[in-house]
């Protein structure tokens, strides 16, 4: 079936959220005399966070307030009490200040032309607002799971979405860096690419970095998705 549109994931996907957590947690360790190892300070923080709002349904809690919870969970745990109020409230704003990745935006100029582009996403309206806006994103939808009520992976999420853009799940490639999304929207019928990311999680590396063969397609960055898409 032809592809009509594509839902983007944005959390790991579109932003840079290693580099930018990473420097925030250094920055505030820096002012306090802290020594750590940030790149695994950050990469326990994403991984709770994760753990915090996928597959939720219906929760009293978004993911800004997931990245909050767990923010403090870490900082305990690698014994990083010197961190004020304020430096806590610094790293967890940084959330709604990422870069995305390069190309993503002027991919998107040309995907646009050609398909319905939304993000599809785990986080927050309001983050990805302030996010598209710093980067220069224009969407033609934003769908957090906020808005639904049940996150990824549940399948009433993907569902839902398909439903609000009024296609069929099988018009609809869905474009990530995490297995675990793709699979799941497949699940439900959606085509899926999925985008190499191999600094998503810093140096160590992600921790799914090759992708399912069932994937529809597989590209390298943005600007080999709209090629192979004909954008």
């Amino acid at each position: 079936m032809t592809i009509k549109a594509l839902t983007f994931d944005t959390g790991g996907t579109i932003l840079d959220w290693h580099r930018g957590i990473s420097g925030a947690f250094a920055a505030a360790g820096a002012a306090r005399g802290l020594k750590a190892d940030w790149a695994a300070v950050t990469n326990e923080y994403r991984r709770r966070s994760l753990k915090g709002i996928v597959n939720a349904e219906y929760p009293a809690y978004n993911f800004d307030d997931v990245h909050r919870a767990k923010l403090d969970e870490v900082i305990t745990e690698f014994k990083l009490d010197a961190l004020t109020a304020a430096d806590r409230d610094a790293i967890w704003r940084t959330w709604h200040v990422l870069d995305a990745w390069p190309g993503f935006a002027a991919a998107a100029v040309r995907l646009r032309r050609r398909y319905v582009v939304a993000s599809f996403t785990l986080l927050t309206t309001s983050l990805v607002v302030d996010v598209s806006k710093r980067n220069g994103i224009d969407w033609d939808a934003i769908i957090s799971c906020e808005m639904i009520g049940v996150y990824k992976t549940r399948p009433e999420a993907y569902r839902t979405t398909a439903k609000w853009l009024q296609l069929e799940p099988a018009e609809i490639l869905m474009v990530a860096c995490h297995n675990f999304d793709l699979d799941g929207a497949r699940a439900c019928d959606f085509q899926t690419a999925f985008v190499r990311r191999p600094d998503e999680w810093g140096p160590g590396g992600p921790p799914d970095p090759n992708p399912n063969p069932a994937c529809t397609i597989v590209v390298d960055d943005f600007a080999q998705l709209a090629d192979k898409l004909g954008a």
